[in-house]
């Protein structure tokens, strides 16, 4: 299966979101090379919420380019044979944390969001990612900062569209 066929068929099956989802859809639908960075009209990403659920916390990036507290993530890659595996790719990269599992369940959460050009537009499917015990963490290139946040720290330091992913995940753990 292709990783277009793989986002169509996750996309198909997630089950929130509607409007939204129907968007990506359309999109993909429109634009053959939307899941690449080339597509000028934007493109879909892949990112992970990396979370110690036994600690309460969760690992954020401080993103080089956007100087924002994030989740890992972005541009799928050819390589990628889904979705999920872009999504884990880049959290385990841009974490340095080795060992990460995919939270069971497909996507947790869809944010589309503006980039400054040369992007124009991120359709980014949102996972989550449990991190080992004690796992180790790094600063990768595409980052000022790698530092573990309590869930009651989110709200201070990342953007709404982090906090509702944290809240997503959260449900997520807790069903």
């Amino acid at each position: 299966m292709s990783l277009y066929d793989d986002a169509v068929l996750v996309l198909k099956g997630y089950e929130d979101q509607t409007e939204l989802c129907q968007a990506y859809l359309d999109h993909l639908a429109e634009h053959p090379d939307g899941l690449w960075k080339a597509c000028g009209a934007g493109h879909i990403t892949a990112s992970a919420l990396v979370i110690d659920p036994e600690r309460g916390r969760v690992l954020l990036t401080l993103h080089r380019k956007l100087q924002m507290w994030l989740q890992m993530g972005g541009h799928c890659e050819p390589g990628d044979a889904s979705l999920a595996d872009a999504a884990l790719r880049e959290a385990t990269e841009e974490s340095g944390v080795s060992g990460l599992a995919l939270l069971p369940g497909g996507p947790v959460r869809l944010d589309r969001h503006p980039i400054p050009p040369p992007c124009h537009c991120h359709f980014d499917v949102q996972y989550a990612v449990v991190a080992p015990p004690d796992a180790a963490h790094a600063v990768s290139d595409e980052s000022l900062d790698v530092r573990w946040f309590g869930y009651d720290e989110v709200p201070e330091v990342a953007d709404e569209s982090v906090v509702r992913l944290l809240k997503a995940t959260r449900a997520r753990l807790a069903a």
